[in-house]
């Protein structure tokens, strides 16, 4: 197989898989993973693709890339309705207690789910989001608190000092959090510090953490973390998380539901 084919097959899986490994390919297409760690530096340097430890990423996927709350509303429809509904089993019929919604959209989609259900009584609800809130406002019989702070335009979230600190003095029974990567390393990670931090009190606040994460944010690292595998409770995705993944999330005790 000549380079060029090899590198046009190389693209093909990224674009079908998300991400690449070099051991991986090397196996599949019958080369040495010094061939292909050439063939990436070449495709890299054409823009094709980012270079990660141990494999490649789309361009586009870089450490402080994120998406605004629109565009990603805008994608991943039935995926986020799938781990919504799936995310939406860790409230029991019945539930008695608090309840809080990290920004994003597919917290969004889980509090919307939700929604009939919070109406009933006798659960507290509380976000940071400016979205979700209102959403929930216009739903009958919610008990909504709002926390607020500096609203970051990309997500539509409160955010700095103020915000952290109203967090760190709740204790929710249920968190539903949002990343935009998790690895076996590097944990759950987003791209702004601010945002970083807001997550990173809502963790330590609830009893129960329940993550929701589309399957293209499995694998991913961006560039600030805000929790390890062991500080979640649940993850609810769309698709088995790889061997290494599967494995870091077995050790930490974390719970993987399917959508």
């Amino acid at each position: 197989m000549y380079a060029t084919e090899r590198q046009q097959l190389i693209e093909r899986m990224l674009r079908d898989s998300g991400r690449v490994s070099v051991i991986d390919l090397a196996q599949r297409l019958e080369v040495t993973t010094e061939t292909i760690r050439r063939d990436l530096g070449v495709l890299e340097t054409s823009g094709l693709l980012r270079r990660v430890h141990g494999g490649a990423v789309p361009a586009d996927r870089a450490s402080t890339v994120e998406p605004t709350l629109a565009e990603r509303l805008s994608v991943h429809g039935p995926a986020k309705d799938a781990i919504a509904r799936r995310a939406a089993e860790a409230v029991p019929a019945g539930f008695r207690g608090s309840v809080f919604f990290d920004a994003g959209s597919t917290t969004a989609a889980v509090a919307e789910m939700l929604a009939a259900r919070l109406r009933v009584g006798g659960v507290e609800v509380v976000t940071h989001s400016i979205a979700i809130a209102a959403d929930l406002a216009a739903t009958p019989g919610v008990a909504l608190t709002v926390v607020g702070g500096r609203v970051r335009g990309v997500t539509a979230a409160a955010v700095g000092a103020g915000a952290v600190r109203t967090i760190e003095m709740l204790r929710p029974d249920i968190a539903f959090v949002g990343t935009n990567g998790v690895s076996a390393d590097f944990g759950l990670s987003t791209p702004d510090p601010d945002e970083a931090a807001v997550k990173r009190a809502i963790v330590a606040a609830a009893r129960r953490v329940v993550v929701v994460a589309a399957a293209d944010k499995l694998g991913d690292d961006l560039l600030v973390s805000f929790a390890g595998l062991d500080d979640i409770d649940v993850l609810v995705t769309d698709a088995q998380p790889d061997a290494d993944l599967a494995s870091a999330l077995d050790d930490a005790g974390v719970e993987v539901w399917l959508a």
